[in-house]
């Protein structure tokens, strides 16, 4: 069994690597990346180191995974954030210098399809942090969310337990980063809807483990980062999210059914359910439209939880996933979940 610890923190003056594991997106739009990097500078203090691949469409696995390996090698990085996520991160995880990364430990920041290097540094022996990538987060129009900067500066710089809170207000449609207009204003955002308990009977603890539901369903199709005992999963807090590709509730479903099938799903004695992304360019789903893919989400997560796992405490609509606000995760850390107060706390 791997020992799991905390790497170190940056402080504010440090130089903190940004990277493109998944894909070059800044090199398409650079005004939400311009804003994310001028932000680091400014509002976090931290001096951002881009690599060759930082910016770069069309990348190979092995030039993105170089990149991974420099930013944790070098002694002067004291942290990696990355830009934003994609679609085959899976195939950069067999470059990465396992031993390399495990002698040099960072806090690593990223999520979607970021969950495959969050997996990696996990399985490494080093907890990481789900959330916060440069484009998205740090790059929104006009100021960050003010939960998602609290979350991210407590992870970034502190270490100990933070208890996250639902948003009072929230946001899931997004403007066309194409057109300059869209960094004029902020985004309009809705009322908060608070968290949804479920067994909230007791309090549990443990080490998390999850991230993007589509991206653990390739992990687990390819056996990547799945230790062959999964008894190190026991008692542990799972989180999931699912992303603006909107996969059906049928999709949901099958996916945590074949993790129940696993054995996977009895394992944990929490399960965090994002709050669903219910809009994206290529679905612009109605406000009606979109509460009803919400509520299927929900519907499927709990079907398949009382088939596998009935006993679980379970928390609907936690905001850590491509909604925004977005609260930071530690990958691999503590995670309290204390059903009769009806709180939850992260150990940064």
């Amino acid at each position: 069994m791997t020992t799991i610890s905390y790497p170190p923190k940056p402080s504010p003056g440090d130089r903190i690597a940004v990277i493109s594991p998944g894909a070059g997106l800044p090199g398409l739009f650079p005004r939400p990346y311009e804003l994310g990097l001028e932000r680091l500078r400014e509002e976090f203090g931290l001096e951002p180191v881009e690599y060759p691949t930082t910016r770069r469409m069309g990348a190979t696995p092995q030039e993105r995974a170089a990149d991974v390996n420099a930013a944790f090698a070098d002694p002067e990085v004291k942290a990696v954030v990355a830009s934003i996520g994609g679609d085959d991160q899976i195939t950069v995880l067999p470059f990465l210098d396992r031993e390399l990364i495990r002698a040099n430990p960072k806090p690593f920041f990223g999520m979607s399809d970021n969950t495959n290097l969050l997996a990696f540094l996990s399985n490494t022996g080093i907890v990481g942090y789900h959330g916060a990538t440069v484009m998205v987060q740090l790059g929104r129009p006009v100021a960050m969310d003010p939960l998602t900067a609290e979350s991210l500066r407590a992870a970034l710089f502190t270490s100990g337990a933070y208890e996250l809170r639902p948003a009072e207000r929230w946001n899931d449609v997004n403007r066309d980063w194409a057109d300059p207009a869209t960094f004029d204003e902020e985004p309009p955002t809705k009322p908060g809807t608070g968290w949804t308990w479920v067994n909230p009977d007791r309090v549990c603890e443990g080490r998390s483990w999850g991230g993007n539901l589509e991206i653990l369903s390739w992990l687990l199709m390819a056996d990547r980062e799945l230790p062959r005992d999964l008894s190190v999963y026991d008692g542990g807090v799972l989180f999931l999210e699912t992303s603006e590709e909107l996969p059906s509730a049928t999709e949901v479903f099958r996916i945590l059914r074949n993790m129940g099938e696993r054995g996977l799903l009895r394992r944990f004695s929490a399960l965090l359910m994002a709050r669903a992304k219910t809009w994206s360019f290529e679905r612009p789903n109605s406000p009606e439209e979109g509460a009803r893919y919400a509520t299927e989400q929900r519907e499927a997560v709990l079907r398949a939880m009382r088939t596998y796992a009935p006993d679980t405490t379970i928390v609907l609509d936690v905001d850590f996933g491509h909604t925004d606000p977005q609260l930071v995760i530690p990958y691999g850390g503590l995670v309290r979940v204390d059903g009769p107060a009806r709180r939850i706390t992260v150990t940064y």
